[in-house]
């Protein structure tokens, strides 16, 4: 095992000893639709393929992703949809997670929710055990914007598909290397699972990932504190769940602006034999039928 030591030394020295909870509760159209591989080295890539650089076609969100694909004209019929599916513009100024006045955290924050007032919500998708090229290509047709939370040992080297997502516009951040519950952990074992998965996805993707997903939301103050020495600026939970049955919520019976939405990169042995691209159609719906647009995490964090 690689020393919790070694790792902080490539990582942020900031030290934080609490928690901030922050939530509820705890264009032009594509010409044409690309070809897709889940190989790292060959085939044809998305738009924009190439070197995955900190800095190529930055969206201005600071977040040093490319800009978002445009959808393609015909791709909600494609995918299912009533209509085109509706995605929002980063904010002019991100919201403040810590409300005025609250003081500065101990630590970084711990978020369900992003405070906002605008008709939007994020997807998250967890894990990276599924890897189905139809995905890739609905999220190409329909300019899906959405975050996902990688762990090493669950994408099992196959970092080249997520890099295609990555390329179309979307974040890949930190789910640690084996999914352990942190909690049961000492500290020097967890900042090994969030350091050492910094480390890989900033050699996979050219930059240094900023957002954590705890694995089962579970969380203590030794969490809190080695995603600080981590370089992790927040701790990012969810207030919806998208399972193969429908959309579970958190609290009450519909969504909210700024509510974060779990998915996870499962297929049809996971979900009651439906595929990735079926649920995340049906989750789409849902979004729709209730009034609001599809925004990137990252443009408001």
């Amino acid at each position: 095992m690689v020393a919790a030591a070694a790792l902080l030394a490539g990582c942020s020295d900031v030290d934080g000893a609490g928690t901030a909870r922050v939530g509820k509760g705890s264009g032009a159209a594509a010409s044409s639709s690309p070809s897709f591989t889940s190989s790292s080295g060959s085939g044809t890539h998305a738009p924009g393929a190439g070197h995955d650089s900190p800095h190529a076609s930055d969206s201005g969100s600071g977040s040093g992703l490319p800009s978002p694909s445009a959808a393609a004209p015909d791709g909600y019929h494609r995918w299912g949809l009533d209509g085109p599916l509706e995605t929002a513009s980063p904010p002019s100024a991100k919201p403040a997670l810590v409300p005025p006045g609250a003081g500065a955290p101990a630590g970084p924050p711990i978020i369900d929710h992003v405070p906002t007032r605008e008709p939007v919500v994020f997807v998250t998708i967890d894990d990276g055990a599924e890897k189905d090229p139809a995905f890739l290509q609905q999220a190409h047709d329909l300019g899906l914007p959405f975050t996902g939370f990688l762990t090493d040992d669950v994408v099992a080297g196959d970092y080249g598909y997520f890099k295609q997502l990555r390329r179309l516009g979307n974040g890949m951040q930190n789910h640690t290397l084996t999914h352990p519950r942190l909690p049961d952990l000492e500290y020097e074992h967890q900042v090994y699972e969030i350091c050492g998965q910094q480390e890989i996805l900033t050699r996979q993707f050219g930059t240094r990932p900023y957002l954590f997903r705890p694995p089962y939301g579970a969380v203590d103050d030794d969490t809190v504190r080695a995603a600080a020495a981590c370089g992790v600026r927040a701790l990012v939970m969810w207030s919806a769940e998208m399972k193969a049955g429908g959309l579970e919520y958190a609290a009450g019976d519909r969504l909210h602006s700024g509510d974060i939405i779990l998915a996870h990169f499962r297929g049809p042995a996971q979900q009651e034999g439906r595929t990735m691209t079926d649920v995340m159609t049906s989750l789409l719906r849902e979004i729709q039928s209730q009034g609001f647009a599809v925004a990137r995490l990252e443009d408001y964090l």
